[in-house]
């Protein structure tokens, strides 16, 4: 398959975020920011690649009853790793993000790329999957945390945008605030897929 097909394929045909719904739950819990959104969708991305990768090459030599269990622990060390560094070096986003990196070794994205992809696939197809597909749940979740934190508090990125006689929506960072907003742009989404059909 041409790598270039696979990054245009997650970030718009078969993104993740607003056509196959992966990830939901890190979409709506951790966008309340463009900056969290980001920070959570490169992070994805970096364990994407490498657990893509490494599952690739070694696909061959690994039983398929154990499959599964072997993936997850790919998956778990790559997550502890991209942690580790958040953690030295982005203390902050770090702390905002929470306990959603350690979950990002459940992420059904993240599974379902390895499973679906990456045992069939060769290196290099595989790794360029997992930056499309990384790639464009980031901008998903940045997009949305981009809306979110613009109508909550009126800025992007902690620049104020709106100016001081806005009034933020308050409920737009809170919970019912992300099912709003992933909503509207699903249905923004479906209205440009089915105009385009």
């Amino acid at each position: 398959m041409n790598p270039f097909k696979n990054l245009s394929n997650g970030l718009f045909k078969e993104n993740p975020t607003f056509f196959q719904l992966l990830g939901m739950c890190p979409t709506l819990a951790v966008t309340t920011s463009a900056k969290n959104g980001l920070g959570m969708g490169l992070a994805s991305t970096a364990v994407l690649i490498c657990s893509n990768l490494v599952i690739s090459l070694i696909r061959k030599v690994v039983p398929s009853k154990i499959r599964i269990p072997i993936y997850i622990v790919v998956i778990a060390t790559f997550v502890t790793m991209v942690g580790m560094v958040m953690e030295g070096y982005m203390p902050g986003l770090f702390n905002a993000l929470g306990l959603f990196i350690p979950l990002i070794v459940v992420n059904c994205l993240i599974l379902a790329r390895a499973e679906a992809y990456a045992s069939k696939n060769g290196p290099l197809d595989s790794l360029f999957d997992g930056l499309g597909m990384g790639l464009g749940f980031t901008w998903a979740l940045g997009l949305l945390g981009a809306i979110r934190e613009l109508l909550g508090a009126g800025s992007i990125f902690g620049f104020t945008i709106l100016g001081g006689a806005y009034k933020p929506a308050l409920i737009m960072i809170l919970p019912p605030g992300a099912f709003l907003a992933l909503g509207i742009l699903l249905a923004i989404n479906n209205v440009i897929k089915s105009r385009s059909a």
